[in-house]
């Protein structure tokens, strides 16, 4: 069945999606929500079928930095709440501002192809397929759902998985675990382990710089919330705070970085450093093979394993879309702030970005700037083709000085001060402020 109809249609509705369908509700713009599960929340739904969170999942941010701002969580919650109270948050935005209304569950997209006068978006539901033609296509399906595997050498007698497929530490019970990979899902599933396992080690390629939830008694990210200092100055004052409390990674076997700090995601888990001081687990080098019943590393050393556990992150996932419509460019479309395709006016992608302390404002942010150009498109198409030609131009500088690592989890990485001041600018220009 094909409808024709001036609605936009938001794909998702985890955190980037509500703030896409709160926007457009809002702007007074027509929105459709398709989402794949039966309930809101994304990957904080730890039963929703893409969800991705364990038990132990908390914020590594705190909530004041990464809540939204019109819907502030409620007094009393933790600082750094778990995945229950925020899968409660996200559904009690979704109730204050009806949201629901607008979603149509148990709905996969399984296709978003550019018509002649609009796009059409075609789902798959329980009771079958149909297509929807819609003015335009919001992607706001999430970054951490479709799991990076690689294929390592060798073959395994016992079982390997990926921090996907990890929900409790119950599947840990009593087993000889090697997790390959020190990102924070990978420290979360380590300190899980020690209490459960019968042995737990934790293979590294590099080395990383480790930043406690609490400094002086605060969360860490509330610390220095004024003014961004210059990237070298940071760097250096951070730098130095952080040795005076979690000391020299190296210490506890880990490799020396190879980047100054926030030149890569920080590990923000300090937890794993204080089971490391307590011979808890040990840190061995990177995978050189399987091997039966343990793992070869490429020092030479051998270890005996019944689960290996991938903490190799996530790859972007959008399947129902042309690549060449993304401008995919190595481990990432190369869009306009992360957003806007040159190739494709109508589509717009949401929530690609990685940032230490960019928050779900910073998401919100980014549809604010989506909902204004659908408007200025809409209400004023001079300031809607001036900001069409910096789509068209070159990618504006949103390192904020920091020289990240040429790494595919760094593709899409951005610095938190420099993208939001390039975004707000970029929704007052077309509101016509300022």
């Amino acid at each position: 069945m094909r409808g024709m109809n001036e609605t936009f249609a938001v794909i998702g509705a985890g955190p980037s999606g509500l703030a896409a369908a709160r926007t457009l509700q809002r702007a007074g713009l027509l929105w459709t929500g398709y989402e794949l599960a039966g309930e809101v929340g994304g990957l904080w739904d730890i039963n929703g079928p893409r969800s991705t969170v364990y038990e132990s999942a908390h914020l590594i941010s705190s909530r004041t930095t990464t809540q939204f701002t019109e819907h502030p969580m409620p007094d009393g919650t933790p600082d750094y709440p778990g995945h229950r109270a925020l899968l409660a948050y996200f559904r009690d935005f979704a109730d204050r501002f009806a949201l629901r209304d607008g979603y149509r569950f148990h709905s996969e997209v399984v296709k978003a192809a550019p018509s002649e006068d609009g796009w059409d978006v075609t789902v798959r539901t329980p009771s079958g397929k149909t297509t929807t033609r819609h003015a335009g296509v919001l992607l706001a399906n999430g970054t951490l759902s479709e799991p990076n595997v690689p294929e390592l050498p060798g073959k395994f007698d016992g079982e390997v998985i990926h921090t996907s497929a990890y929900k409790r530490a119950a599947q840990l019970a009593g087993r000889r675990v090697l997790i390959v990979g020190a990102g924070n899902s990978g420290c979360d599933i380590a300190v899980d382990a020690v209490h459960h396992a019968a042995s737990v080690d934790i293979s590294v390629r590099r080395g990383y710089h480790f930043v406690p939830k609490y400094l002086f008694g605060r969360p860490a990210d509330t610390l220095n919330q004024g003014r961004p200092l210059p990237a070298r100055i940071k760097q250096a004052i951070d730098g130095r705070v952080l040795k005076l409390f979690t000391g020299d990674p190296t210490r506890f076997g880990f490799p020396a970085p190879d980047h100054r700090i926030y030149e890569s995601h920080p590990i923000v888990n300090s937890l794993i450093l204080h089971h490391l001081g307590h011979g808890d687990l040990a840190v061995r080098p990177d995978v050189a093979r399987l091997d039966g019943d343990g793992v070869v590393f490429r020092d030479g050393t051998r270890g005996a394993y019944d689960l290996v556990i991938l903490a190799t992150g996530y790859r972007l996932h959008y399947p129902f879309v042309d690549p060449s419509l993304l401008r995919w460019r190595g481990a990432a479309p190369d869009l306009h702030l992360n957003i806007f395709s040159d190739a494709a006016p109508g589509l717009f992608v949401l929530g690609m970005i990685e940032a230490s302390g960019i928050g779900w404002q910073g998401r919100y942010e980014q549809a604010e700037l989506v909902a204004a150009y659908l408007l200025a498109r809409r209400d004023a198409p001079e300031r809607a083709a001036a900001f069409d030609a910096a789509v068209r131009g070159p990618r504006p500088d949103l390192s904020g000085g920091y020289r990240y690592l040429g790494l595919d989890r760094m593709a899409y990485y951005v610095n938190k001060d420099a993208y939001r001041t390039a975004v707000r600018a970029a929704t007052a220009a077309l509101r016509g402020e300022g």
